[in-house]
């Protein structure tokens, strides 16, 4: 004869086994959401880099007498990082660079010059935001957030859209 305990045990290992099977249906169906997002994750293109950008916002803009913009750090690879003033090379046409973090974006201000050696001033410029902590260099940044005025998209050679930000519009044939 069947006792009340043998119903309530019987009771109980049926919940148990129907929750055990639900747990394994949701954590199997969570382990192949997982999958799917990381092969979209992985299928998605790689950013460009910080150095793409600029060479290729130099000639979409036809090698430019100076141009001076930024980018947002989430936008591309920041393959510059500790370069503060450099000499930058485009198509046989030198720029001098002054480059900076200004948290969210990078910012380039370019000149055409003659090469010179700027390994002194990049290593003093770099010094001088070490030595702010980089508190400047932030204050810049959300200033030019709230500043910035136009913008324009580089187009990149894998067909892929990175945008520019200016505080103004340039002008293309500026010389200053």
């Amino acid at each position: 004869m069947i006792t009340k305990r043998t119903r309530l045990l019987a009771y109980f290992r049926n919940s148990y086994l129907k929750v055990l099977s639900q747990l394994h249906l949701e954590t199997k169906h969570r382990s192949e959401s997982l999958k799917n997002n990381h092969n979209q994750k992985t299928n998605r293109k790689k950013k460009p880099t910080a150095s793409q950008v600029l060479t290729n916002h130099l000639r979409q803009r036809k090698l430019p007498h100076w141009t001076s913009f930024v980018v947002y750090y989430r936008s591309v690879v920041n393959d510059q990082f500790g370069l503060s003033y450099f000499n930058w090379e485009v198509d046989g046409k030198n720029y001098q660079v002054l480059r900076t973090g200004c948290f969210p974006f990078i910012k380039y201000h370019c000149s055409s010059r003659a090469y010179s050696d700027l390994d002194f001033d990049n290593k003093f410029y770099t010094f001088l935001k070490v030595l702010n902590l980089g508190i400047p260099t932030l204050a810049y940044g959300i200033a030019t957030w709230c500043l910035i005025g136009h913008s324009e998209d580089v187009l990149m050679p894998d067909k892929q859209i990175i945008k520019v930000y200016f505080i103004n519009k340039e002008d293309p044939d500026a010389m200053y």
